[in-house]
């Protein structure tokens, strides 16, 4: 691997592979509905110290969105949404056409992901987290930070 930052990715185990996601140990991801009310949502979220929900169809269980914690607690304090209010007033959706999507899956690196944060994937600026899936993007297995990967580095042996 060519960056000069991958050493600080290199896994302890055999080989001294490179880490991935799963090395992370990222929590199951919580998702919840578009129909969901937004109180329901932050008891959620702050029960697991989750700062991203992601919110998935329905009918489909299909990802069409997220709910940013940090700034739903503005929309909140602005008065733009209420706690009686459903999720789909304030999550964020993704847009699906002429956008293409970096798949995060468990096995990839954690020099990909930490270019993913740095917005080096697709042009499409810093990303604060990444939703996992599996590799067809069929199950969201869970949802990594920015501050996870940099938890991780702080503790590896130097």
């Amino acid at each position: 691997m060519g960056s000069p930052w991958a050493q600080k990715y290199r896994g302890v185990g055999a080989l001294h592979r490179l880490a991935t996601v799963e090395d992370l140990d990222p929590p199951p991801a919580l998702s919840i509905r578009p129909t969901d009310s937004i109180s329901s949502a932050l008891m959620n979220a702050y029960e697991r110290d989750y700062t991203h929900l992601t919110v998935v169809s329905e009918d489909t269980r299909a990802l069409l969105g997220y709910l940013s914690m940090p700034r739903l607690r503005e929309l909140l304090k602005q008065g733009s949404v209420t706690e009686s209010d459903w999720v789909e007033k304030a999550m964020q959706r993704f847009r699906r056409k002429g956008n293409v999507y970096k798949i995060i899956t468990m096995d990839t690196p954690l020099e990909e992901l930490e270019e993913f944060f740095n917005g080096g994937v697709n042009g499409s600026g810093p990303q604060d987290f990444a939703v996992v899936t599996d590799v067809s993007r069929r199950f969201v297995l869970g949802v990594v930070t920015k501050d996870d990967l940099e938890e991780f580095v702080k503790r590896r042996p130097a």
